[in-house]
């Protein structure tokens, strides 16, 4: 069964990007197959696995024109790794879907043609609460959110779980929390273990003992296109989302 985890975080800056591309590719290393879909107009994560932002079909045509999903899927370096690349033309997508029956599942649907061929789909949100977010909480079975470890996340995780709680409500009744993973932690810095330590207080069996620091390798990397594990294997960035991978597996599929 494939399992769909969306990636959420309205802030932005918290490295939800980054997460979907090293997770992904991390995942992909450890011989899992992996669809990541970038439902950003920043198209991010595309250009962060060496996709070209210009290709001539996208995430958009899928959304706006119903092109199946098997049509734009991409490969990239790693062969267990594919991605369902994004472009700016998705900014016109929340304009043109706003008036569509069934405007939160068109995603959800798209995604349906292509169930088992994957045993994950990372789905990369904006950061926002608009539709194409929702359309990504509506299609999945899960949340993963990426949380930055100072003060201002706090509070913006608060509003993500009543989003969340919304969204159950109102279209995806089944939608859980994968987990929270603690971002570009700087161990000098008191502010990140109080953060840390206050998450693990209110979330103590969400958050993930693996905790991504700060690291210039992991954010040299995109701009070479290449995850972290391609980049820099013996970096810390790359130590921590392989160890993030292999708990993420642990959790997912229950094994001991």
């Amino acid at each position: 069964m494939t399992k769909i985890v969306s990636l959420a975080n309205q802030k932005g800056g918290v490295g939800k990007t980054t997460t979907a591309i090293n997770l992904g590719a991390s995942l992909g290393a450890c011989e899992r197959k992996v669809l990541i879909v970038d439902l950003d107009p920043q198209a991010n994560a595309t250009s962060g696995v060496g996709i070209s932002k210009t290709l001539d079909l996208t995430m958009y045509d899928v959304l706006v024109d119903g092109v199946p999903m098997r049509e734009i899927i991409q490969p990239t370096e790693l062969p267990t790794v594919f991605l369902a690349p994004s472009s700016v033309d998705l900014v016109g997508a929340e304009v043109e879907l706003r008036d569509s029956i069934g405007r939160e599942y068109h995603l959800r649907r798209a995604l349906e043609s292509i169930a088992g061929d994957y045993d994950y789909v990372l789905v990369d949100s904006p950061p926002s609460l608009g539709l194409l977010t929702v359309n990504g909480l509506a299609a999945a079975n899960s949340v993963l959110v990426p949380m930055q470890c100072e003060y201002f996340a706090l509070e913006g995780i608060s509003q993500l779980l009543n989003t969340i709680q919304r969204v159950r409500e109102a279209v995806n009744a089944s939608l859980d929390i994968e987990g929270i993973v603690l971002t570009m932690y700087d161990e000098r810095m008191n502010l990140s273990r109080q953060v840390a330590e206050e998450v693990r207080t209110h979330f103590p069996e969400k958050v993930y003992s693996t905790i991504i620091p700060r690291n210039v390798r992991l954010g040299e990397a995109p701009s070479f296109g290449k995850p972290i594990i391609l980049y820099d294997i013996r970096s810390r960035g790359s130590e921590a989302y392989v160890n993030l991978a292999r708990e993420f597996i642990r959790r997912a599929e229950n094994v001991i």
